[in-house]
């Protein structure tokens, strides 16, 4: 029996090619602003001298988890300026920076939101399961309809493939702070933005900085495959191992590609372990706070 086949992916090209016929302006406008934030981004990087750039991500790491990942990026770093991949490293790390920024400026408002609202989880929810679905290659199709090829389709890609991990996990721990503790901030006569910030998110924080490394994660997995349309980074050095079976080149870009992630990974996890003892600290001064009000407030006889 002959099954009737339905032309879904005409349909589809039909839809982008009269979505780009009428936002076709926006588009214009969406690939101005991240190719500028892009070239900014790349500029800091890339311009000064490979021994500041060191130097600041050197302290950074300290102030997240202390000397020893301090050493530990300065030694990752300079292994990789050591292979010649010093320029498609900062690149790499350009686009995914941005891509990042622009994810987690999504992703958090979106899962407070998502938190705050069973309306707007269950409209999120099946968006969120489809962009963690999609193979990673599929979104580079409707980037370069969309935006041409270069550095844009592979950050707009790379945002659309990282936002669902952050979103989430935003909205998880939103929802996992203790319901008694918002409602002493209720008792009290807290408002909702007031619980919100300083009661929900520090509570939350945990989660939200482990949805912001992932984020980070599937970031940079994606900004070496966004290569594939011209986005600029180490993914041009491993497309080109794998076309030329350069075993060498791709150890060299792939060994960069791992010490990034390393690096950007221990200093996210850093930073959200300092954020919990900050968020525990300032949760034990509010309950004192709270005791003391108690005990100073008059007993009425």
């Amino acid at each position: 029996m002959d099954l009737i086949r339905i032309p879904l992916g005409d349909w589809v090209d039909a839809f982008i090619t009269w979505f780009i016929d009428v936002l076709g302006g926006f588009f214009d406008g969406v690939s101005t602003g991240f190719g500028t934030l892009y070239d900014g981004v790349e500029w800091v990087f890339t311009t000064p001298p490979f021994w500041l750039v060191i130097v600041v991500v050197a302290a950074i790491a300290w102030l997240a988890k202390g000397w020893k990942l301090a050493i530990g990026s300065v030694v990752g770093l300079l292994l990789i300026g050591a292979v010649d991949q010093w320029d498609n490293a900062m690149q790499t790390i350009a686009l995914t920076l941005v891509a990042v920024v622009v994810a987690v400026v999504v992703a958090i408002p979106v899962g407070i939101w998502a938190a705050r609202s069973q309306t707007v989880s269950t409209i999120v929810r099946p968006i969120l399961d489809f962009l963690q679905t999609m193979p990673a290659f599929v979104y580079l199709i409707p980037a370069i309809f969309l935006f041409g090829v270069g550095v844009v389709p592979g950050m707009v890609a790379t945002v659309l493939f990282a936002v669902a991990p952050g979103v989430r996990l935003t909205e998880l721990g939103i929802r996992s702070v203790d319901a008694e503790v918002v409602e002493a901030g209720n008792a009290f006569g807290a408002t909702p933005g007031r619980i919100l910030r300083q009661i929900q998110l520090p509570l939350a924080m945990p989660s939200i900085m482990a949805g912001v490394n992932q984020v980070i994660m599937l970031a940079l997995s994606m900004a070496v495959i966004a290569s594939m349309v011209g986005g600029p980074g180490l993914g041009k050095d491993i497309i080109q191992a794998l076309n030329s079976t350069d075993i060498a080149l791709g150890v060299e870009a792939g060994l960069a590609v791992v010490v990034i992630a390393m690096i950007l990974d221990r200093i996210t996890s850093g930073f959200g372990a300092s954020g919990r003892a900050r968020s525990r600290t300032r949760l034990v001064r509010a309950a004192a706070s709270a005791d003391e009000e108690s005990a100073a407030a008059p007993v009425a006889v």
